[in-house]
């Protein structure tokens, strides 16, 4: 029987689709899932919906345990073959409140703040303490697992793994899967009926900015050039567009693919903090003109409490509650690792020598094969020079707050949000010194001691 412990497994909604995806494949319809979490409430949620599925999908075939608090964590987390990842630490309040309203003090504006910026380098240093205790447990109870890791800061926290653990462990974005459809949208041409799973894409860089480097129909077909051109024309428009709903919500990525050639995986509202071009304080009409969703995070984190009540009745009191397979890679791995059924995947893994023109300590998201043998990378060789230097930046930031993560000195920290890019932007050198001073007094015990 393979054991899958799912940590973080009050997001209900994300247990439901990696754990639904697994009870759709024949192979791990008996599967031990054990669900971890720290909130008693939100654990009891989703342990009521998967047996509810369980029941509905898989003639309750698979074995369902539920582990509440630090004490149960290696009970959770003992023989487990799979354990997926999907933590928040410190939640949306305090501590995504935290990371957008004192940056605002000093005049830093953000959009999601999950994975790069001020917010990114703060939401990486509190979870990889965490991430580091679970591969403590693992180590004492699990040693051969693979680790799933679907939680932000992707490549900080994959890279923290792979550096200061022997954890085996794979970064996992849903962005990859979609980004060939993000374009055809972009461009006003998608239809699912006509393209649905006929669309071929070739990506790599790094995590929320992998570049798609090629995308062909069935035939073998060069869909590029003409994407390209219709997905312009119609941003041009939106940019003459007056109103917020005249506009479209991918103006910074199809820009970028105009000024650096190259499409980006991770949406417009991800990518317009990731550089020094779009939230400036000197030019707010930019905002506007590309339609940028300053503080988008914390509005969909209120959305969703608020309507969690909602969602709740719609999935774990449905007793007619059913799940069909999903885009995400989770299961996928899974089952080409239990059964030896290759498959391939976008995953994050540490660039040895994958892709040449960025460093070597970096976690890339390329084209990875999938069999008994684990999660193996391929080589992708040089990117672009031009899309290799916008990820050096990001990567630049990455590394120091890793390094400030695993040695406990403050100056790291400072370091990687002097390199940041929007924070450099717009910030003088002592007020990034005092904003990180700031944000690691509010953190307080989310936080282990800097020196």
């Amino acid at each position: 029987m393979v054991k899958i412990t799912f940590m973080g497994a009050g997001s209900t909604v994300f247990a439901k689709n990696i754990l639904g995806d697994c009870m759709c494949r024949d192979a791990l319809k008996d599967a031990h899932f054990a669900l971890y979490d720290i909130d008693a409430q939100r654990l009891r949620e989703s342990e009521t919906m998967l047996n509810v599925l369980n029941r509905n999908i898989n003639d309750n075939r698979a074995t369902i345990t539920a582990h509440c608090g630090v004490r149960s964590r290696k009970a959770a987390l003992r023989g487990a073959n799979f354990v997926v990842n999907a933590i928040q630490v410190g939640g949306y309040a305090p501590a995504t409140v935290t990371d957008f309203e004192i940056p605002k003090k000093y005049g830093l504006r953000q959009t999601i703040a999950d994975t790069l910026g001020i917010g990114g380098i703060f939401r990486g240093l509190r979870t990889i303490p965490v991430m580091l205790d679970f591969a403590r447990d693992m180590e004492a109870v699990c040693p051969d697992a693979w680790l799933l890791n679907y939680t932000n800061p992707m490549a900080i926290l994959t890279g923290a793994m792979l550096r200061a653990t022997p954890i085996r462990t794979v970064g996992l974005c849903h962005s990859v899967q979609v980004v060939g459809r993000a374009l055809m949208e972009a461009a006003g041409v998608w239809n699912e009926a006509e393209h649905e799973g006929k669309i071929r894409t070739r990506v790599a860089g790094i995590n929320h900015m992998a570049w798609l480097l090629d995308i062909r129909d069935e035939n073998g077909k060069d869909l590029y050039p003409e994407l390209k051109k219709k997905a312009i024309k119609r941003l041009d428009a939106f940019r003459r567009a007056r109103s917020p709903e005249a506009k479209s919500g991918d103006m910074v990525r199809v820009e970028m693919m105009r000024r650096f050639g190259y499409y980006i995986t991770e949406s417009s509202e991800h990518n317009a903090e990731y550089t020094p071009l779009w939230i400036k304080s000197r030019y707010p009409e930019l905002i506007t003109e590309y339609n940028i969703p300053l503080d988008e995070y914390p509005r969909r984190c209120i959305r969703q409490i608020a309507n969690w009540k909602k969602q709740y009745q719609e999935i774990c009191e449905d007793p007619h509650l059913s799940h069909t397979l999903t885009h995400e890679y989770g299961s996928a791995i899974i089952h080409a690792i239990a059964t030896n059924t290759p498959c391939r995947i976008g995953g994050n893994v540490l660039n040895h020598g994958l892709i040449t023109n960025l460093p070597a300590e970096a976690v890339v998201e390329v084209p990875c094969l999938v069999d008994a043998a684990g999660v193996q990378g391929t080589f992708v060789g040089a990117l672009p020079q031009q899309c290799a230097a916008l990820n050096r930046t990001n990567i630049n930031v990455q590394l120091l707050t890793i390094e400030a993560a695993l040695t406990g000195k403050r100056e790291h920290i400072y370091q990687a949000a002097m390199l940041d890019p929007h924070t450099a932007a717009e910030l003088s050198v002592d007020d990034i010194v005092a904003l990180c001073d700031d944000l690691i007094a509010a953190h307080g015990n989310l936080l282990p001691a800097y020196r």
